[in-house]
């Protein structure tokens, strides 16, 4: 770790604001320095945060971090203020157990005024907290720092659309506007935002023609001169600045500012500060995602986030868990493989995602149809639409959707798919507990939110083979359906070709045994497989049940095992309440099978974030958990009454 004499004298982020230019600019060496460094031992998200370095030391050169309000949307460029706000020395904990989060938590630190962990909340948040100051009479500024890739949810606008409406005095939005979210950004909106860099010509103009005017001794001529100067003006905006779209919103536009020049972002803070007192303000501040550390400004798509690293030569290191042993493919590359596999027989196949072409593996389907394959940006309520909307006119659309963003689609799933029985393929990958993201990540709550779901399927394999029959069944079963996954390798099992379709509804056994049913989904399947040879080699006899589907359930198999055995265990890993093992519960109340029920599951409690391995054992989900929890139950005295 490189020395950072001035980084380590701040106590608190107060004293910036009395830093010289020169103790600024030696600030924003060593900050950037003190990231590399760190996150080249911890891993994190890097290339974003490399590029926020300059804007948030001008913020804290600007702003009081504790009194205002600077709301940080997502969290994946808000490294620098958790360093500048009191956490450095806690950075070699950075998204393990027990220590710093990788976003913003409201319980972390008094200087995170919000939660942060999906895009394209932080101008709603930041306006709720203007009002709320506004009607306690309260005196401080609410900032909200947006990526330009979070521009491109609905959200963000429904923000923009209420705060120019209310005329919200002390309000700022920055967009960060770096041409990329995690992958390059879409759409029409990233159009515009290159169109208003011609908006400093505009601002040049408008500048030189005010203050020839105000050079103008007598009055009544420069009154005229004036009124005419504005006509122009209004006409001149509509050429020079295309759209216009914040300053016809309700805001006062400011910029494109280059995010790098430290000087040049202090002088237009200062202007946004003097604008704030009369109404909101957006600014935009042109940044590079990766600036400063040469590897991660050559491809920021890689560096985004990062496992550890060598910092000298940018060399990812590379952790096997059997090294020189074959390594399986991840659930993502098989997925994007076999949906590229059967859209070529199929030219009905299309896929959608939001802003997840590489994390859902649809890179792979791009590349080989790069017109069936649809990238609508961080707006998954659009992509489920959009894809009710291809169903309905006889296409077979794969949304691929990260299990925690589809939650934002809801009403949609339910509304626009489902209450119409179109056959939309949802392929949700991060099913599951997915570890140093935190809870804001962890797809535990799919199971629960889509079980309810009128007409939806609701699969989850146990093996990347089972998953290639899944997308078979889903694609083809001509109603709704959806398939959960979890991240990282797959099991190694060989994979059959040609993909066969399963029988909906039909679960698989996988072992008999007349004392213990343990009934399993998805990842828990093969745990309880493991979990089950060892019960019986302690003379617990354990049949095991594979159930495949959620919705609908193998009532016949399960019921006929569950009456065959004097106990059953239900395993899952998603959250107790609702979920497979709250099925499983329905199931033989509704079947009259009086048996004592285990549910492995996760906890009603939020599971914070840390090593994987570590957080299924803590939740009683590793197989060594379980085989405790199991033998125990197994050997309670059945109840009476």
């Amino acid at each position: 770790m490189k020395p950072s004499p001035l980084l380590d004298s701040i106590a608190s982020p107060q004293q910036i604001q009395h830093f010289s230019p020169a103790q600024l600019d030696q600030l924003t060496v060593e900050l950037r320095q003190f990231l590399i460094d760190s996150i080249s031992e911890t891993g994190g998200h890097f290339s974003s945060n490399l590029g926020t370095v300059e804007l948030t030391v001008a913020l804290a050169h600007q702003f009081d971090f504790m009194v205002d309000r600077i709301i940080w949307d997502v969290g994946h460029q808000a490294y620098p203020y958790k360093i500048l706000t009191g956490r450095k020395d806690r950075f070699p904990t950075l998204r393990k157990h027990g220590g710093l989060s990788g976003f913003q938590k409201r319980d972390e630190s008094p200087y995170d005024h919000f939660g942060a962990g999906h895009a394209s909340t932080s101008i709603s948040a930041a306006l709720g907290m203007a009002t709320a100051r506004d009607l306690q009479k309260q005196d401080f500024a609410c900032i909200a720092v947006i990526g330009d890739g979070s521009m491109t949810a609905g959200m963000a606008f429904e923000g923009l659309n209420q705060a120019g409406f209310l005329e919200t005095r002390n309000f700022m939005v920055i967009l960060n506007d770096n041409d990329m979210s995690i992958n390059p950004n879409v759409g029409s909106l990233q159009g515009y935002l290159n169109q208003m860099i011609s908006g400093q010509y505009y601002k040049r103009w408008r500048d030189r023609i005010e203050y020839a005017i105000k050079a103008i001794p007598v009055q009544s001529v420069s009154m005229r001169l004036a009124k005419a100067a504005k006509w122009s003006e209004e006409s001149f905006k509509r050429i020079a600045v295309p759209g216009l779209l914040f300053e016809d919103l309700g805001f006062s536009y400011l910029g494109p500012v280059n995010g790098h020049d430290l000087q040049a972002t202090l002088k237009i803070l200062g202007e946004a500060k003097k604008k704030m007192e009369t109404g909101p303000v957006l600014l935009h501040v042109q940044t590079k995602k990766g600036y400063g550390y040469a590897p991660a400004l050559k491809d920021p798509l890689k560096w985004h986030g990062v496992t550890a690293f060598d910092a000298e030569t940018g060399e990812i290191r590379k952790v096997l868990v059997n090294p020189g042993a074959p390594q399986p493919p991840t659930y993502t590359s098989v997925f994007g493989n076999t949906l590229t596999d059967l859209a070529r027989r199929d030219p009905k196949i299309v896929a959608v995602t939001a802003a997840m072409l590489d994390g859902t593996g649809l890179n792979i389907f791009q590349k080989a149809f790069p017109e069936r394959c649809f990238d609508v940006g961080i707006a998954e309520q659009h992509a489920v639409t959009f894809s009710a909307g291809l169903a309905a006119q006889g296409m077979r659309p794969v949304a691929a959707i990260y299990s925690t963003f589809l939650q934002r689609g809801f009403d949609q799933v339910l509304h626009d798919v489902c209450l119409q029985n179109l056959p939309v393929t949802f392929a949700m990958d991060r099913a599951g507990l997915v570890g140093a993201d935190g809870p804001t990540h962890h797809g535990l709550y799919d199971m629960a939110y889509l079980r309810c779901m009128p007409n939806l399927i609701l699969m989850a394999p146990k093996d990347e083979n089972e998953l290639r029959q899944m997308l078979q069944t889903a694609l083809y079963s001509n109603r709704p359906a959806a398939l959960r996954y979890p991240r990282g390798a797959a099991a190694g099992v060989p994979l059959q070709d040609p993909v066969v379709a399963l029988p909906i509804g039909k679960g698989e056994l996988l072992r008999e045994g007349d004392q213990l049913l343990l009934v399993a989904i998805g990842t828990m399947v093969l745990p309880a497989v493991e979990v089950a040879a060892r019960l019986e080699a302690e003379g617990i006899s354990c049949a095991v049940v594979n159930a495949r589907f959620i919705k609908p359930l193998d009532r016949e198999l399960i019921g006929h095992w569950a009456r065959d055995t004097r106990k059953v265990v239900a395993l899952e890993e998603g959250c107790a309440p609702g979920g497979f093992t709250s099925a499983i519960a329905e199931l033989l109340a509704d079947e009259g099978i009086l048996r004592p029920l285990l549910r492995c599951a996760m906890p009603d409690h939020l599971v914070q974030h840390g090593d994987q391995a570590r957080l299924m054992d803590e939740q009683g989900l590793s197989v060594e958990a379980l085989h405790r929890r199991i033998l125990a139950f197994a050997k309670e005295p059945p109840q009476i009454g």
